[in-house]
């Protein structure tokens, strides 16, 4: 296995001490949270700049790499909408979308094609990292005892944010369909 797939699976483990740490109470905690996911996402640089750079991009990366990604990043919102952080609707438009072209991704498989991300798919996971340390700092700041006179400020942007991430999500998601619909619409 060679080093970018390796960074790949390291990803989908730091997601769940992530998780972990997300869930313990305390700045601390939260603070180790956010510093491994943002571990987590540098894993998600190096891991194709590797490949790239040693001409050792496999089918494995293709198809794990945005898996890997998804791990991270839905388990981020489910865990923000368990902590009531943000709604469950933007999070089922996330999960759908990502569904969606997993799906295409799969049948794709069958058809002895592997799909790669797509440019608005890695701007997609860029929003959504954002979105998602954004967070972190917001539960940082509370956990530390800030006032409750900016932390209205906060949910605010943290809810404009993540409008405009839902809609970076949704825009991909489209973009990604129209652009396979042979695959999914026997087009061949």
């Amino acid at each position: 296995m060679n080093l970018a797939n390796k960074l790949t699976i390291s990803r989908v483990v730091l997601a769940g001490v992530f998780i972990l740490f997300l869930f313990i109470k305390g700045s601390g905690a939260k603070f180790m949270a956010f510093a491994i996911f943002l571990a987590a996402c540098i894993t998600d640089y190096y891991d194709g700049y590797f490949a790239r750079k040693t001409g050792s991009i496999t089918a494995f990366g293709k198809l794990m790499d945005p898996i890997a990604d998804k791990i991270l990043i839905l388990g981020a919102f489910l865990a923000f909408v368990e902590m009531e952080i943000i709604p469950a609707w933007m999070v089922m438009v996330i999960i759908a979308r990502e569904l969606v072209i997993t799906g295409i991704r799969i049948l794709a498989l069958s058809q002895k094609k592997v799909l790669a991300a797509e440019t608005g798919g890695k701007h997609k996971t860029v929003s959504q990292m954002v979105a998602v340390i954004t967070i972190l700092i917001f539960l940082i700041i509370r956990d530390l005892g800030f006032g409750f006179r900016h932390m209205q400020a906060f949910e605010a942007s943290v809810y404009l944010l993540m409008l405009i991430t839902v809609g970076m999500t949704l825009t991909s998601g489209v973009s990604y369909m129209l652009r396979n619909k042979d695959i999914f619409m026997g087009d061949q």
